[in-house]
């Protein structure tokens, strides 16, 4: 009997199931050990090597197509499993891995321009994306929050690996103390929640609060209040947002880029998974909070990029890093609307399908600005002023990107990914955030307008004592990995602007 019971509590890994999180994490440790053994000559080896494995990770997606695969499941409860490959996990991993590779492709150049070490930095790098495709496939508390910080914990080392720079340092204690504190009151709300419900499964959590004791009422509605921190912090809503300027104008600009993407993956995909399927007898309480954290977000992120101007010498990133507060807001749309509409798994897609602009418009932007950035240090929106005399085809690809990221076109894509984010709303009857995020569209254009008529005017002059922003009389072109990433984000907003049902009848399929 003791032999029989021991072979049943065994439990067997299905490791096709789990092969893209498991590629990236053996990646991760084998560019660590080749970092020991390359001569320094040879150590852009390594990002060739990283961009290798997050292309098989995103190709290991393939064979899991159509199915609805699980693993690590409880031996009394196959039902109860901690890691899904459904559609929606594949969805999120796709665009996890796609934008991981397209922010190592942008890095090949940072690393070697910033004198950064390239072992550590890519280590790094594939780790926090083995953290991050996990969350997105983890179907208990425990592991999402592990997934979580797995995501988060080498995004921290990877803002300050410019050594030597106080600006990186400073960014890096401020992403990891605010992290760290969101992630301390998760912990918290989790505690409470398996108080409440003795279960740490989403499906078995479900069940447990619809049958909850009532006298437990108060202490699972806080406990699902506080597991929200954690992942709001990561989308960078309101009020978890400070440290979102700083942090992206500090880190090495290919950082910037990947949390701008990841983040904001990672972020919606956890609150996707705790809200629609671990709190739904709660959808009264987390759809209000959420609908107010979106609104209060894309009004916070738009007013401020508002106030960054050309004229004002006011840094490019930071406006980026501003914008990418608001569009994290029209993603937190879907998911209020999901608690008020007839089929959730609906209004998740439409994040999901926003999520897929974005980040493919978003990655092409600080492309551009990886770019700009290696002729002009301080990379002022000032700097890009006459971009289309000295760069044409960089600076029409960045006004493409701008125009997607506010819904104009000729970027179609954007604009039906916003119509997609607004149509979530109003069908879940929720009119008065449709109003807000309409207005929010229409206070977005002057900045992104602004920027890109930029790229067309006469060169400004550049202060006494810095280097000037590109002149017609010394063009530059986009060349090397930067010009590989930003051509591939470019070819995919170009097939989506022409085809749009493409990505929308792919986030239609992504049920929860």
């Amino acid at each position: 009997m003791t032999v029989l019971a021991a072979r049943s509590a065994v439990q067997s890994v299905d490791w096709l199931t789990i092969a893209p999180p498991t590629i990236v994490a053996a990646g991760a440790l084998a560019v660590l050990v080749a970092d020991l053994f390359l001569p320094a000559r040879r150590k852009p080896l390594l990002g060739v090597l990283t961009a290798a494995v997050l292309a098989l990770a995103a190709l290991s997606l393939l064979p899991l197509r159509g199915g609805d695969r699980a693993t690590f499941c409880l031996t009394a409860d196959p039902g109860a499993c901690s890691y899904a490959a459904d559609p929606f996990a594949l969805a999120v991993q796709f665009l996890v891995l796609g934008a991981a590779l397209l922010a190592a492709v942008l890095s090949m150049t940072a690393v070697r321009d910033e004198d950064l070490p390239p072992g550590e930095y890519w280590f790094l790098l594939l780790a926090s994306a083995a953290g991050a495709a996990l969350l997105a496939a983890s179907r208990d508390l425990a592991t999402l929050i592990m997934a979580l910080e797995v995501a988060s914990l080498p995004a921290f080392a990877l803002v300050g690996l410019r050594r030597g720079d106080g600006r990186s340092s400073e960014a890096a204690l401020k992403f990891f103390l605010s992290s760290v504190t969101a992630t301390a009151v998760s912990l918290l709300g989790v505690s409470f929640v398996y108080a409440a419900t003795g279960s740490l499964h989403l499906e078995r959590v479900a069940e447990g609060l619809r049958a909850a004791d009532p006298r437990l009422e108060t202490l699972a509605a806080t406990g699902v209040v506080l597991t929200l921190v954690g992942f709001a912090f990561k989308t960078a809503a309101v009020p978890f947002h400070s440290w979102v300027p700083d942090t992206y104008t500090g880190a090495p600009l290919p950082v910037a880029a990947y949390l701008s993407v990841i983040g904001k993956a990672v972020g919606f995909s956890g609150l996707a998974l705790v809200t629609v399927e671990a709190f739904p007898a709660h959808s009264g309480l987390w759809g209000p909070a959420l609908a107010v954290l979106a609104a209060l977000t894309m009004t916070a992120g738009n007013a401020a990029a508002l106030r960054q101007r050309p004229e004002r010498a006011h840094s490019a990133v930071r406006l980026l890093a501003w914008s990418s507060v608001g569009q994290a807001g029209y993603l937190l749309v879907p998911l209020a609307a999901a608690a008020y509409a007839d089929e959730p798994g609906r209004a998740v897609g439409a994040t999901v399908a926003y999520a897929l602009m974005y980040a493919a418009v978003n990655l092409g932007a600080f492309g551009v600005a990886v770019h700009v950035g290696r002729t002009a240090a301080a990379n002022r929106i000032s700097d890009y002023r006459g971009l289309y005399a000295a760069r044409p085809v960089t600076a029409l690809l960045l006004a493409f990107f701008l125009l997607c990221l506010a819904g104009l076109p000729p970027g179609v894509v954007g604009l039906f990914a916003k119509v997609a984010v607004f149509s979530a709303a109003v069908d879940a009857g929720l009119g008065w955030l449709a109003v807000v995020m309409a207005v929010n569209v229409v206070i977005a254009l002057p900045y992104y307008l602004a920027w890109t008529a930029a790229l067309f005017r006469a060169p400004a002059q550049a202060p006494a004592g810095e280097r000037p922003a590109p002149a017609p009389s010394a063009p530059g072109r986009l060349a090397g990995p930067p010009a590989v990433a930003v051509g591939l984000a470019a070819a995919v907003a170009v097939v989506l602007s022409g085809a749009p049902q493409l990505f929308l009848r792919f986030a239609a399929d992504v049920l929860l």
